[in-house]
């Protein structure tokens, strides 16, 4: 949302932050969901106890397919492979290994060049993200595609566990739907074209711990999409302080992994399963959690390849390495061999699940999990990603040494001036307070040892609450 447009939405009043919150929600639901959804639910459910080899033979022919778009239709892969012909590559396009290993800094400097040809990005739904390198991404789907993703969604983080996104359900997430300087409920907005009651992160503690319970159980939510970091935080204010809802079938996990203790604290406070998921807003990947609690992957999402850390080669199952994936599911902006910058691994199944899902097991994926920062008044904010939306930067890092002081190392791009660093400071604050905010331009932002850079880093001492998502790293 256009920071004018969300000083204006975040000015109105309850009732009438819910009517936009509810408009804005049918535009998104018309993208999520058509006449076609529940036969898509369906299908996918079915596949769930498929062959495996029959997986497979449907992952080659889609694959296939999406070869051969993206290298006569895509103008930057077909840009590549007539490059590589020019220079005596003979080799064929119709090999996934052949081609060569796609990272961010190609899509985030030219995304329209992975366009396919006769697609135009006004007609396809434009989403925004850094993940988990901090460097900002347009990335656009089609309705077909979104539809499709969304079915996958729906069928694996909800009906395996009993739930549906047509049920009254809530998502405690970043997005500022409330004003960080809000000082009584509601810290929250109804979304009622989708259901969804969507409680800011950024105000939980133990003086609005009652406040939130109260607004779970007026709209009596059967699930929870939630950060790890932040739901957690919730299940210990609500022990913490004796707020109780009971009413949760499953804490749905999603962004950072899901700790052991995390688990626990969940259970204790909601009485409901937490299950984990993968996924990214490229839709290259994906996986989720069953009630065995076995991770399964999603063959319909992408191809997974699990790569040396020093180079391109495949690791024996079961090793950990980089994940490298193509999609398969946005036909219209395919990413090939696209480096997610996450590190995990494909064990070879020993057994049968006993949840009797056939989709092959996903073990334990490194590389998502940030800091909180801390506003001045003990409120631990999350998601500070939309900081860095739209502005001129290649990557940008926030780092927070004291309660007061927040510092933006930035990797400029061209354009950007004292206009960009007043955006920056304005969003920090509007998510924080008051707080200062220095922002440093530099030529760099060093990396650690696996190659990628922390995105938030927070270095103040004692913070109750970190050690479940300490556990979680």
């Amino acid at each position: 949302m256009r920071d004018d447009l969300l000083r204006l939405y975040q000015a109105l009043p309850p009732s009438l932050r819910t009517v936009a919150a509810t408009l804005r929600g049918y535009r998104l639901r018309w993208w999520r969901y058509g006449p076609e959804s529940e036969r898509l639910v369906a299908e996918t459910l079915e596949r769930d106890t498929c062959p495996p080899e029959k997986l497979r033979a449907w992952q080659e022919e889609r694959l296939a397919f999406l070869l051969n778009r993206a290298a006569t239709q895509v103008p930057y892969y077909r840009n590549m492979w007539t490059e590589r012909r020019r220079h005596g590559d003979k080799r064929s396009f119709e090999y996934l290994e052949h081609w060569p290993l796609l990272h961010k800094e190609p899509v985030r400097a030219n995304p329209r060049l992975f366009v396919a040809d006769g697609r135009s990005v006004r007609g396809m739904f434009e989403v925004n993200t850094s993940g988990t390198t901090g460097k900002p991404m347009r990335l656009w789907r089609s309705r077909a595609a979104s539809c499709a993703y969304y079915a996958l969604l729906e069928a694996r983080y909800r009906r395996w566990h009993g739930v549906s996104w047509r049920e009254n359900w809530a998502i405690l997430g970043g997005q500022a739907v409330v004003s960080p300087s809000a000082k009584r409920p509601p810290y929250w907005v109804w979304n009622g074209a989708m259901h969804q009651l969507y409680l800011s992160a950024n105000h939980v503690g133990p003086q609005n711990a009652a406040a939130y319970a109260s607004a779970m159980t007026q709209y009596q939510v059967s699930h929870l999409s939630a950060y790890p970091s932040s739901a957690t935080e919730l299940a210990r204010q609500f022990l913490a302080t004796g707020a109780t809802y009971r009413g949760l079938k499953v804490v749905v996990a999603n962004a950072e992994p899901l700790g052991p203790s995390q688990r626990e604290l969940l259970s204790q406070a909601f009485g409901a399963p937490a299950r984990e998921t993968y996924g990214m807003v490229e839709i290259v990947a994906g996986a989720s959690e069953c009630p065995a609690g076995t991770l399964h992957l999603w063959p319909e999402m992408g191809m997974v390849e699990v790569l040396d850390d020093e180079g391109d080669t495949p690791v024996l199952p079961g090793t950990t390495g980089r994940l490298v994936c193509t999609g398969l599911i946005n036909e219209d902006m395919p990413l090939v061999r696209y480096v997610v910058g996450d590190r995990g691994s494909l064990p070879t199944p020993s057994e049968p699940c006993p949840c009797g899902r056939k989709l092959p097991p996903m073990g334990p994926v490194e590389g998502r999990s940030n800091d909180m920062l801390i506003a001045p008044d003990g409120r631990r904010v999350y998601w500070l990603n939309p900081v860095f939306y739209g502005l001129p930067i290649h990557e940008a890092q926030i780092v927070q040494e004291v309660p007061d002081l927040v510092t933006i190392k930035c990797v400029p791009a061209g354009g950007f001036g004292d206009e960009s660093r007043r955006t920056i400071v304005h969003r920090v604050r509007a998510r924080m307070g008051e707080v200062r905010v220095n922002v440093d331009v530099v030529a760099q932002i060093p990396r650690g040892p696996n190659g990628k850079f922390q995105a938030i880093i927070c270095r103040i001492p004692s913070q109750p609450g970190r050690g479940a998502g300490a556990a979680a790293r």
